[in-house]
């Protein structure tokens, strides 16, 4: 059974499952780097809100053995085991003074995100953008987050520039940037002590690691770090979640790590987090991150 065909039986079962008072349609969903995914939208006649499940990963228990049966009751008792949670009356959202506690901002590719960008406000940063998202704190809803398109801009009389200046203050307050080495982070995870003697490596993010590279636009840490080290540094994009960092060495092997990022990044990193194949560098004297030349 192709995925076309698997994603027709389990509507069907669902629309059985579910009843009359739920709606059940099928939905293609463009997320960051030009990735598509199929999902089914689950959704009571009495809701504002609906959840979407992608069905991606359920094809693929299905492929190694997994019935339809089965699937389409796992989607349906997920759904069912937060459908109490589902009445939040979203009419807040179009009031930007409820709002605006809550808007955050992520980088992403430019070129891999342009049929993307027609609808959504951004800020270009090197060869990567600055977006907007929202971020939902109601704990059922975990850590999900809504994309900002210009139709939300518009709705709340909001320009681009201001967004980005609030997201900016609640990222520095909300998710302030977390800088630590490699070694540390090594020892913490897997208990073990690690060499002093190798290169230092450090890991910025924020302190939810999650869109953390975006950190690179508000660190007050990278000036610090480039300080202590006595040179300029070499960044690494590992994903859109973080950065690495090391200092420059003057013989520094740019093929080298622009090959290492690429190969990290196809064997290592999910497509839709991949932030870009290039190297960056903070540049000690100007105070300023730039991207390194090919």
């Amino acid at each position: 059974m192709n995925f076309n065909e698997f994603t027709d039986e389990v509507v069907a079962l669902l629309k059985e499952k579910m009843g009359s008072t739920c709606t059940v349609t099928v939905t293609e969903v463009l997320k960051n780097n030009n990735v598509r995914l199929t999902g089914i939208v689950i959704k009571e006649e009495t809701c504002s809100i609906a959840p979407t499940v992608y069905l991606e990963g359920p094809y693929k228990r299905y492929q190694e053995g997994i019935s339809l049966e089965v699937i389409a009751e796992e989607i349906r008792d997920e759904y069912e085991k937060y459908a109490h949670n589902l009445q939040l009356d979203m009419d807040f959202f179009k009031d930007f003074s409820q709002v605006k506690e809550g808007v955050f901002h992520k980088v992403i590719n430019y070129e891999k995100n342009k049929e993307l960008l027609k609808d959504v406000p951004y800020i270009k940063w090197h060869d990567l953008v600055v977006v907007f998202y929202y971020a939902m704190e109601e704990a059922v809803f975990g850590k999900a987050t809504i994309l900002l398109y210009n139709s939300h801009l518009a709705m709340w009389g909001q320009t681009v520039d201001e967004i980005y200046r609030i997201a900016q203050q609640n990222m520095k307050q909300k998710m302030p940037e977390l800088l630590v080495s490699m070694k540390e982070l090594m020892e913490e995870l897997a208990g073990i002590e690690v060499d002093e003697t190798i290169q230092p490596l450090y890991m910025l993010s924020n302190r939810e690691k999650m869109f953390g590279a975006s950190a690179m636009l508000y660190s007050e840490k990278i000036k610090g770090l480039a300080d202590r080290l006595g040179s300029d540094l070499l960044i690494l994009p590992s994903s859109t979640h973080e950065v690495l960092l090391l200092p420059e060495q003057r013989d520094q092997r740019y093929d080298f790590y622009r090959q290492m990022v690429k190969e990290v990044n196809i064997t290592q990193v999910d497509p839709e987090e991949i932030l870009s194949f290039n190297l960056y560098r903070y540049d000690r004297q100007k105070e300023e991150i730039e991207e390194v030349a090919v």
